[in-house]
């Protein structure tokens, strides 16, 4: 499969946006699209039971190195996601990914120079632009 590029993903979906664009209906189903997608999820726990939750207080402190702040923090996650669970979670993500360059074509932002601007973002703030 050959790699597609966001300019040419962000294209399609221009292309293909016919029912909603109402700026309205396109948050409505970027919205939509994020809790099925964080549904996906969940259900890869409590249905599936591929993955589980152990959740616990992150024992986290300010004197903390970042490679001690990584070693010691955890996902909370254990298991791993089966091929059935991952299928449907990626088709979620994907239904989102298109209501998110929809939202951008309707700004006319683009949405590699979005990525761009967060990874250099990212890169400059480092641990401090979680804050």
């Amino acid at each position: 499969m050959s790699s597609l590029s966001l300019k040419e993903f962000q294209d399609q979906v221009a292309d293909l946006l016919l029912r909603h664009r109402s700026m309205l209906d396109v948050l409505s189903k970027f919205q939509q699209s994020n809790a099925a997608a964080n549904r996906a999820v969940i259900k890869s726990i409590t249905d599936c039971g591929c993955l589980q939750i152990h959740a616990s207080k992150q024992n986290y402190s300010t004197d903390m190195t970042l490679e001690e702040a990584q070693e010691q923090l955890g996902t909370h996650l254990s298991g791993q996601v089966c091929e059935h669970c991952k299928e449907v979670i990626a088709s979620e993500v994907g239904r989102n990914l298109f209501y998110m360059a929809s939202m951008c074509n309707l700004l006319d932002m683009d949405l590699n120079k979005v990525l761009a601007q967060e990874s250099a973002k990212c890169s400059t703030l480092g641990l401090f632009n979680l804050s």
